[in-house]
């Protein structure tokens, strides 16, 4: 198995997608109008409009609603995305490093979803991540 994409559904989608787009340095794919993937090496951030909801279910997801749920990213550079994003986004937290030893900010995008910035820190963190492509 194979974990293909997390998706997003957004109530503007073009404000969403151009965010996505500047903190990840990666343009969008638009295969419809009401959705777009950013392609990243090992996962796609798929955005879709809530006029495809009803797709799968009517009132089957609401956009700004996600509080469980963070979108990471692992950097080469924590300290340089910081300094690069810390007055454009709203931050949760400012860089600290977790006890599972990743140095990370966290901020929030334009519809309130929760954005993780990290990269391994300690030895240990940089072991675990060694062997994941």
């Amino acid at each position: 198995m194979k974990l293909a994409s997390i998706r997003i559904i957004a109530g503007d989608i073009k404000n969403m997608v151009a965010f996505y787009e500047r903190i990840t340095g990666v343009t969008a794919q638009w295969p419809a109008p009401v959705f777009a993937e950013l392609v990243m090496p090992g996962a796609v951030l798929a955005i879709g409009s809530v006029e495809t909801v009803p797709l799968w279910r009517e009132n089957s997801a609401e956009p700004g609603a996600n509080r469980t749920v963070f979108s990471e990213f692992q950097v080469d550079d924590i300290d340089a995305e910081y300094m690069r994003l810390k007055d454009s986004v709203p931050l949760v937290h400012e860089l600290k490093t977790m006890p599972w030893g990743n140095k990370t900010f966290q901020f929030r995008d334009p519809e309130g979803n929760a954005v993780s910035f990290y990269m391994p820190a300690t030895e240990e963190a940089k072991g675990r991540f060694a062997g994941r492509g």
